[in-house]
């Protein structure tokens, strides 16, 4: 219940957010996929991947420079988590989010005034994130050649500090790490990273790598045509039955970071030991279940959008242990089963 004292930029919980972004993707017919949003409390410590000499992506645009830009409330990612967030906490029903969210027209801003430097570990974050993103990149190019899926279509990725403009919207980096389907970019705060450290221990690089192959599992998806028809069905249903479909793509994408890491390690051997066991940390508390008792003290299972901790756990972990995307098929199976 602490979340509710914090101050509103910080109280944003991982399924809170995930349920007003799949409320926006309805209004705006975008996809957008965010990660995991925290609130800081302990300190760091890191446990560093094996990525000396590799290649560095060529798909990085470090916007992290920019700043002093105004984004508009109105027509935006943040204005609808904003008004969403205040509705939910008054006692409003998802409805009640629908409908103020279609009256928040206004033109309030929201402005990133702070001037961005970079710090030494900032610099280490970007650099990780720039090779794990290549290590994708190298991945799910042979990946697609093995499977016959056709040429593998490398994303964006985005870094930002405070707020950025995407394809789907405004955002800041209280939305957490997102994948935008609408211009096929992955943005990222690396203060997110840091973020995830004090607050759940989610420490070591592989645990921020499963954060980024996450995402680009989302872009996998994009372009298998799993996210598109996800969401065409998903606008179809009442809110309960859609969540149970966004749990599936979550599950999925998590399976896809670990089909990742499988072949990435073969390839580069990058992995150290306890790297896994950080990865697998950081999957049993970003769970709607564990996310929800820290947050209100109790469960709500129609509201469950990314699945249980136990489920991304194991989702993960069958992507980890078999390095084969066709093991990721979360459509089949009854939900119950998950």
């Amino acid at each position: 219940m602490d979340a509710f004292l914090a101050p509103l930029s910080l109280i944003f919980s991982h399924s809170a957010t995930a349920l007003l972004l799949q409320i926006m993707n309805r209004l705006v017919q975008k996809s957008i996929h965010s990660g995991f949003t925290f609130v800081i409390k302990q300190p760091l410590n890191f446990n560093q991947m094996r990525l000396s000499g590799r290649r560095n992506s060529n798909n990085i645009e470090d916007r992290r420079g920019i700043s002093g830009k105004s984004l508009g409330i109105g027509g935006g990612i943040v204005g609808i988590i904003i008004v969403g967030i205040i509705t939910l906490l008054q006692g409003g029903s998802v409805g009640d989010v629908l409908s103020n969210v279609i009256g928040a027209g206004g033109g309030q801003t929201l402005t990133a005034n702070e001037q961005y430097v970079e710090t030494e570990e900032d610099a280490r974050l970007a650099d990780l994130t720039s090779k794990v993103l290549a290590g994708t990149e190298d991945v799910w190019t042979e990946e697609f050649r093995r499977q016959g899926w056709g040429e593998y279509r490398c994303p964006k990725l985005v870094l930002f500090h405070g707020a950025v403009r995407s394809g789907c919207g405004n955002a800041t980096s209280q939305t957490g790490p997102f994948y935008c389907s609408a211009d096929q970019t992955v943005y990222i705060d690396l203060d997110f990273f840091k973020d995830m450290e004090r607050n759940i221990g989610g420490r070591g690089d592989f645990a921020y790598a499963y954060v980024i192959a996450h995402e680009v599992g989302h872009h996998v998806q994009y372009l298998l045509g799993t996210l598109d028809e996800a969401h065409r069905r998903m606008a179809q249903l009442p809110e309960s039955e859609a969540n149970k479909i966004s749990v599936r793509l979550e599950l999925q994408a998590d399976c896809f970071a670990g089909v990742w890491a499988n072949r990435d390690n073969a390839m580069f051997n990058s992995i150290e030991p306890g790297d896994v066991g950080n990865a697998i940390n950081v999957a049993s508390k970003i769970g709607d279940d564990y996310l929800q008792r820290q947050a209100y003290g109790r469960e709500m299972p129609d509201s469950f959008n990314h699945g249980r901790s136990s489920q991304r756990v194991r989702w993960l972990k069958r992507g980890l242990e078999s390095g084969n995307p066709l093991v990721a098929d979360t459509f089949s199976p009854a939900y119950s089963d998950l």
